[in-house]
């Protein structure tokens, strides 16, 4: 169980942090002072800590460096009653994850924490690359396959996780590159230091500059205050940049600066900023092609590509098709509290078949979803009828003039709507689901992209410019969301 350590004099803000996660999973200790909080921290039974700046005798700071000095990892959570002070920056980087301010919100503490918990898990998880067998499975996420590809992708993890250098991760979209990039840090010399991820697809080219640089208060509409960035907070440690095919070009000089010079300077500052993080990067995207197009510049490929390792698509991995299956069914009976045990070979037939575009993302969530309706032992071939649809690849990245969602989802009866989603969450309630909440954004982010695709008349730039995202990112969607394009049409 997560246990969070709150640490802080007054007892109208602990009693708040207390009615935050009193309905919670997570074990909360609160404490009035650093020298209460300390023994606890010692013996490294605190997961996350929500920490006062202004305290008596050893202060928030004092006790940051303490916590630095005994688990880098620890995510720590400042509390400060000033809203833009030098003072929250140098806690912040002293390694805090995050700062709030006074007087506390419920909701933006939660959410908060549920973000450090999670990057706590990615730190801590180990990442084991051993190959599956029904004795002895590790804990935490694992890579699966034995396959010559996959052995090949062990080996150059275990060159260049000790080489301080950049490293690119490619392949296709739900390939695994998240925890390639995990292995990598979890392996090397820095693995001690902090671990951030950053999707470059997810954010615009605004909060995406200010996410990485930081920015100061005023530099655009909504900087209220100043934010340090994450090539700041994690100025000894490794950056993960997702989708960095995704970056903009402005974007693309300010990373190349950085891994040219390692300085930046936060979004509206003038003040130069050293840092020495180690960046990982993945994409999906061709960037030769890119370059070639001028949408991605030589040089940074350069800089990020001093050694690169290709994940194959699932489709041809073979034998680890089985290998995945069998963990898939481990891990979701074990948590869904099913009692399926193995699938039929006609069930095995019917997968081996298919092209997997979404890769094994896409495996895993057919799995979850095939025992969610299991009414026996065994996984057989009408638990698959219905959850095997999707884009094919030869045409899930072209416009087109019938865009069509074929997910169960979307007949009839959840074709748009107020009654779209209540009718939607009945029937994953009726199904037993442990997920609702994953699948009910899922289904909304399908019936968006459908109805914009449609409105552009497929057009893949004009749709991605209406959305606010980019056309990759656009073309990601397109392709794990199961939206079918029936009709080929020239290329925008």
């Amino acid at each position: 169980m997560t246990h969070i350590l709150a640490v802080d004099d007054d007892r109208t803000v602990l009693r708040l942090i207390e009615k935050a996660f009193e309905d919670s999973e997570y074990r909360l200790t609160t404490t009035s002072s650093g020298e209460e909080g300390l023994p606890l921290l010692n013996d490294g039974a605190v997961d996350i800590c929500l920490l006062d700046i202004m305290l008596p005798e050893m202060n928030g700071l004092e006790l940051a460096r303490k916590i630095r000095s005994l688990d880098a990892q620890l995510p720590v959570i400042f509390i400060t009653s000033m809203d833009d002070s030098d003072t929250a920056i140098e806690a912040m980087k002293l390694g805090a994850y995050e700062f709030c301010t006074k007087p506390l919100d419920i909701q933006q503490v939660q959410d908060c924490v549920e973000r450090a918990v999670e990057m706590r898990r990615l730190m801590r998880d180990p990442v084991s690359f051993q190959q599956v067998d029904d004795k002895a499975r590790p804990a935490g996420d694992q890579l699966v396959g034995r396959s010559p590809q996959m052995l090949e992708v062990y080996k150059q993890i275990g060159r260049v996780a000790a080489q301080d250098v950049p490293v690119l991760i490619r392949g296709e979209s739900g390939t695994g590159k998240e925890l390639i990039a995990r292995g990598i840090y979890q392996h090397s010399q820095r693995h001690d230091e902090c671990f951030l991820a950053v999707n470059c697809a997810a954010l615009s080219e605004t909060l995406l500059e200010s996410e990485l640089f930081g920015h100061e208060k005023g530099a655009f509409t909504g900087a209220d205050s100043r934010r340090v960035g994450k090539f700041e907070q994690c100025a000894n440690g490794t950056i993960f940049l997702d989708e960095i095919g995704d970056m903009s070009p402005l974007l693309q000089s300010k990373v190349l600066r950085l891994l040219q010079e390692q300085v930046f300077e936060r979004v509206g500052g003038d003040q130069t900023i050293s840092t020495n993080a180690r960046i990982i990067s993945a994409t999906n995207r061709d960037l030769e092609t890119m370059i070639e197009e001028g949408e991605f510049r030589l040089d940074l490929f350069h800089r990020i590509n001093a050694f690169e390792i290709h994940l194959p698509p699932l489709r041809e991995r073979g034998e680890d098709i089985d290998l995945l299956i069998q963990h898939f069914i481990h891990n979701f009976a074990r948590q869904l509290g099913k009692q399926v045990e193995g699938i039929s070979q006609e069930a095995i037939e019917m997968l081996h078949a298919w092209s997997w575009p979404g890769n094994i993302r896409e495996l895993q969530s057919v799995i979850q979803r095939a025992i969610l309706m299991a009414a026996g032992p065994v996984i057989v071939p009408e638990y698959l009828n219905g959850i095997l649809s999707g884009p094919s690849e030869a045409n899930a990245d072209v416009p087109a003039t019938n865009i069509k969602d074929t997910t169960p989802a979307a007949q009839g009866r959840y074709a748009g709507g107020e009654e779209t989603i209540s009718g939607f969450v009945q029937q994953r309630i009726d199904s037993s689901s442990k997920d609702i909440y994953a699948e009910t954004l899922q289904m909304m982010e399908r019936a968006l992209i459908t109805r914009i695709l449609d409105e552009t008349g497929g057009n893949q730039s004009k749709a991605a410019e209406m959305l606010g995202i980019t056309r990759g990112s656009l073309r990601n969607k397109i392709r794990s969301l199961g939206i079918v394009i029936e009709q080929v049409v020239s290329s925008d």
